[in-house]
């Protein structure tokens, strides 16, 4: 018996739970829509660019909360998508950049705290979080032979030298999640069909547009799970390379554009009508106005400074055709072009129509926020904060806390209006709220208060796994050359 007492204080320590006053039936679905390589301007309502046609995703945040300043915790795929889901900076378990590890397995995500509350849980799309043929730290870890045989003699590993029964207690419905219908272009790991029906996990082969197919697994979802508490994650590949689209959306954006920039804002387009068709089928089931919708994406447009319109044949790294403006910099830098990102939150029920919240806000809030509404107690492991209280009115706004990167040669830290960025030995005072962020260094201006923000950054870096600021430019010295000299 006493054991049994020591392993249930151990468990609610862990997950955060606590005996909750919330009804099963007040509780609020999560819906979090993760987007991917979109950068800040690619929404309607940011009133930025005239191209981009978002209506139904302008019409959620009139509805809701837009967020102007919304970060991502990197401005990079794999560590943005652990930072969100742990919502715990992820360089405090080492996973920094692409390429190093997978999530690792002890770190608790949402959807493992949400069923501990009565949740039913799943996701759709990209997942990016188990072991690839960059993870050359998992590899010497635990594929010994392999690292011995290529990765210790300099041979390319390939992405099959990675047997996927390693990669099964890395993947979603291994970590938390009920139902998945996981994947990126056309092969989908699900044990839920497009019609609803439960089956054997198994991989499913779907050639049709990529972004249909993820919003199709979405609703089928709603449709299997909305008469109790859900929380869903649709991670949509898009607007990230290569780039895809069908006739349907390509023949909304006609004219004289750069090609890539026509695939993404038809990528975008498609994403919009997900979201109406969601919204649609929430109000459907009656559930729309208690329903929490996030919508995000991972980080910022990568222009490859120049924006070539290379064909949209070349499968390689290059322009997705999103744009950052107005702000400075993109993917990969810690510039707001690379973390400042589309943030919108919706939930009818509880929150006024078209606030605009002008405080920093952190996708770590997005887990922190979950575990709240949830009735659970949020850990103190947890590095966000349930935002809704700073929504409503009974909280003060958030300008007085910090907030963190460490990406690459690059760090910052933001607090309020001013945001200190360290480039290798380069160091940067912005003003974040100036229409035109980042075009004027005030470092000489204002010395104090850079002293104070570098002086709490490094104190943060020693928390870290890899602890330390890096001091000098290497990686991002081409960019930092390009867009800041």
């Amino acid at each position: 018996m006493r054991k049994v007492l020591i392993m249930m204080i151990f468990f609610n320590c862990c997950f955060g739970i606590q005996q909750s006053s919330i009804s099963e039936e007040t509780r609020p679905n999560i819906i979090v829509i993760f987007t991917d390589d979109q950068g800040y301007a690619d929404l309607g309502i940011q009133n930025q660019l005239e191209d981009v046609k978002t209506p139904n995703i302008d019409l959620m945040a009139a509805k809701g909360v837009t967020f102007k300043f919304g970060y991502s915790t990197a401005p990079q795929c794999i560590p943005s998508r652990a930072g969100l889901l742990t919502g715990r900076y992820q360089q405090k378990f080492g996973l920094d950049e692409n390429g190093l590890i997978p999530l690792p397995l002890e770190e608790i995500i949402i959807p493992q705290r949400l069923k501990q509350a009565g949740y039913i849980t799943g996701m759709t799309g990209k997942w990016h979080l188990e072991p690839n043929r960059l993870s050359h730290i998992w590899i010497r870890d635990h594929m010994p032979l392999l690292a011995e045989k290529k990765l210790n003699k300099g041979i390319k590993i390939n992405p099959s030298d990675i047997p996927f029964s390693k990669k099964i207690p890395y993947m979603p419905c291994d970590r938390g999640f009920d139902e998945c219908f996981q994947g990126e272009m056309i092969n989908y790991l699900a044990n839920y069909d497009l019609d609803g029906n439960e089956i054997q996990s198994q991989f499913i082969v779907d050639k049709r547009f990529r972004i249909d197919v993820q919003t199709q697994a979405t609703l089928a979802f709603i449709d299997r799970n909305h008469d109790k508490p859900f929380f869903f994650y649709t991670s949509y590949f898009g607007p990230h390379v290569p780039l895809e689209s069908t006739e349907y959306y390509l023949r909304r954006f006609e004219g004289d554009m750069p090609e890539r920039r026509r695939y993404a804002l038809a990528m975008i387009s498609a994403i919009d009508d997900g979201i109406g068709e969601i919204r649609k089928k929430l109000k459907q089931h009656n559930i729309l106005e208690n329903t929490i919708i996030f919508f995000v994406s991972d980080n910022g447009a990568p222009t490859k400074m120049l924006k070539k319109d290379l064909p949209i044949s070349y499968k390689l790294g290059a322009w997705d055709g999103s744009l950052n403006d107005p702000l400075v910099g993109e993917k990969g830098m810690l510039s707001e072009g690379g973390i400042r990102v589309p943030f919108i939150l919706s939930w009818p029920e509880k929150i006024k129509k078209g606030i605009k919240y002008e405080s920093p806000v952190s996708i770590l809030d997005i887990a922190a926020t979950a575990v709240s509404v949830a009735g659970l107690t949020v850990p103190k492991i947890l590095d966000g904060v349930n935002l809704i209280p700073f929504l409503i009115g009974n909280k003060k706004g958030l300008s007085y806390r910090f907030l963190y990167w460490r990406f690459w040669d690059q760090s910052a830290i933001i607090r309020g209006n001013y945001k200190f960025l360290k480039a290798g030995k380069k160091e940067y005072l912005f003003d974040i709220s100036t229409p035109l962020p980042e075009r004027e260094n005030l470092i000489s201006k204002n010395q104090n208060e850079a002293k104070r923000l570098r002086k709490t950054l490094f104190k943060w870096s020693k928390e870290l796994k890899t602890k330390g600021i890096p001091n000098k430019l290497n990686r991002s010295s081409e960019w930092y050359d390009f867009y800041f000299e």
